[in-house]
């Protein structure tokens, strides 16, 4: 079956062919000087042999190239218009008979365009040689008028002009024999290609895998304009990448235009009005940004990763292709998701580096010298990266199993369990949401937490992990809890002890984490070796609150040991009316109504 993406490769003999006119048209003319004298007496002749012909072309074929492309254009924007009608198909209520039908309209257009494009194209090519035809007759007719009808230096001109002519008559007709085949080639062709399946025409159905390595990009997008204060308008433009540019180019524009530097900038998902597959690009500055619409996932995930390319500025290598290829090679080398809390059986590539003991001690020459620690010192290459936390069945039986007990973030609890809420001095709830976590090497280091991260969101862009689901973080002065806020089930809880380290992002202060210490018995030694895991968080408020809690929860904790100094800690922070330190307003509000999380896209 004939593949419509073969069209771009089929012979179309646009301008083939047009040099041999030329210089035969050259050769015509030294022979015409010599018959100027005798014009008046072949006009009956030329009419018929030379005028007619012209005439015949301009008014028989070139009008029925004028009429293709106006059939043409026509097509066009009925395609335009059943793509605007599909655009616009809402994602959360789909209507999948109306889906369905504008499917059709889809494919029905995209048929009509094309069997209208190539019966246009099919025009021009003939047209390529029968503008041969058209320049070369007329002057082979006149010049044999001019041969028969003067006997006057017959001789002359006959031995000159015999052979020549003769080799003109053998060109036409093998340009008439070439029109004939190609004609024949392109009907077949058509036939072939108007018997495949809808389904090549149908959006969103394409077969070939995403390439995630490219530095080019060109399409169809649909970008949203601000028509008022608060509406908005999406045109479906044709958008094309140059070196480190985005160009753009409207329907009817002789040239596109810039539209953004992609050196730098920055790329991501996002919801946007109810569509799908739309992505937002922000300039390095943040003041810039535009939010475009794919058609398909393919297109939306290529667009993603072109731009990401493009901003890593790897065009201005000597082989941009092949560094796209390494790259992308080596980051999913590097980078090995998990969705669950099965520990790994294969372990890291160097196990006696794993363990804390690998990272140099605080009087090593390294940390004397001021050098910073390697990445490899911090995390173990290759060391699997935990997207999302999955509670057991059987731990979620036990949480909610005696009546349906439930854990309250507000520190709302039964009576059986007043008591111990009342030794809680703080409690306090973050709107966060969970990005990874992975194994570390050592937990009294501020970097390992900032590694932590840029390996968690390269993770998650290389692999296309870009939804989140939205949790409480509880924080109180003996532990920190992450629980679901539909069914207030406690995902995950470490006891505030067993957090060594916590810092937020540097340069994104939305993103935080901390490192936990725990255990590891897999030696058999009958102690254990101590081991460190590093989680990373996005919240909705700056990263430092949370960090700040935490500290405040240690430094209770450590006044719990001296009554004085718990004394004073109180007598320096406002407290509620329970007595329990007052930080912060609750910032779970929005989410307490009972209904159920949605997956957001993560901003980090």
């Amino acid at each position: 079956m004939f593949c419509p993406l073969c069209f771009a490769f089929q012979n179309f003999a646009l301008g083939k062919g047009d040099e041999e006119v030329i210089s035969t048209l050259q050769n015509f003319a030294k022979s015409v000087g010599e018959l100027n004298s005798l014009h008046s007496e072949l006009a009956n002749q030329m009419a018929d042999s030379m005028v007619f012909p012209l005439i015949q072309f301009r008014e028989k074929d070139l009008t029925e190239i004028s009429t293709l492309k106006e059939i043409f254009g026509i097509a066009t924007d009925e395609h335009e218009a059943a793509m605007v009608k599909y655009s616009r198909l809402p994602k959360k209520k789909e209507n999948e008979k109306l889906k369905a039908d504008l499917v059709k309209e889809v494919a029905y257009t995209r048929r009509k365009q094309h069997q209208a494009s190539l019966q246009y194209y099919c025009a021009l090519n003939a047209l390529q040689y029968r503008k041969r035809v058209a320049m070369l007759e007329p002057m082979l007719g006149y010049t044999q008028a001019q041969i028969s009808f003067f006997k006057k230096g017959i001789e002359l001109v006959s031995k000159k002009m015999d052979t020549f002519l003769s080799s003109v008559s053998n060109m036409m007709q093998n340009i008439q024999t070439q029109l004939d085949s190609e004609a024949e080639a392109m009907r077949m062709s058509q036939k072939e290609l108007l018997s495949a399946d809808d389904a090549i025409y149908m959006p969103d159905k394409d077969s070939e895998p995403v390439n995630r390595t490219l530095i080019q990009k060109a399409g169809y997008l649909n970008i949203r304009n601000k028509t008022g204060l608060v509406t908005t308008a999406w045109d479906r433009l044709f958008f094309f990448t140059q070196g480190g540019n985005l160009m753009c180019q409207p329907r009817g524009a002789v040239a596109g235009g810039m539209v953004l530097d992609l050196d730098n900038s920055s790329v991501m998902a996002v919801e946007c009005e109810d569509r799908r597959y739309c992505f937002q690009i922000t300039s390095p500055s943040g003041k810039t940004s535009m939010i475009l619409q794919a058609e398909s996932q393919k297109e939306y995930e290529e667009w993603i990763c072109t731009v990401n390319n493009i901003s890593r500025q790897i065009y201005l290598t000597d082989n941009p292709e092949a560094v796209a290829i390494r790259l992308n090679q080596t980051a999913i080398q590097a980078v090995t998701p998990i969705t669950s809390f099965e520990k790994r059986q294969e372990g890291s590539p160097n196990p006696d580096r794993a363990k804390p003991g690998g990272i140099p001690p605080a009087g090593s020459d390294s940390q004397k010298s001021g050098a910073g620690p390697e990445p490899e010192d911090l995390i173990a290459p290759g060391t699997p990266i935990q997207f999302d936390i999955m509670l057991p069945a059987s731990e979620f039986q036990d949480q909610n199993r005696g009546g349906g007990r439930r854990t309250n973030p507000f520190g709302e609890t039964d009576d059986d369990s007043k008591a111990a809420s009342d030794d809680s001095l703080l409690q306090q709830v973050f709107a966060v949401r969970f990005l990874g976590s992975m194994a570390v090497r050592c937990g009294n280091n501020r970097e390992v937490i900032y590694e932590a991260m840029r390996q968690v969101l390269a993770a998650r862009a290389i692999h296309n992990i870009f939804r989140t689901t939205e949790s409480h973080l509880m924080i109180t002065s003996s532990s920190l809890r992450l629980i679901d806020p539909q069914t207030q089930v406690t995902r995950i809880s470490f006891q505030l002890e067993e957090v060594c380290q916590f810092a937020a992002h540097q340069e994104n202060g939305r993103l935080m984490g901390f490192v936990v210490e725990g255990i590891d018995w897999s030696d058999g030694n009958g102690e254990g070796e101590p081991s460190f895991s590093a989680f990373v968080f996005e919240s909705n408020t700056e990263g430092e609150k949370i960090c700040y809690t935490i500290n405040l929860a240690k430094d209770i904790t450590e006044a719990k040991k001296d009554p004085e100094a718990l004394a004073e800690l109180m007598k320096n922070m406002p407290l509620t009316n329970d007595g329990k330190f007052l930080l912060l307003e609750p910032e779970t509000g929005d989410t307490d109504d009972g209904a159920g999380p949605e997956d957001l896209e993560s901003e980090a």
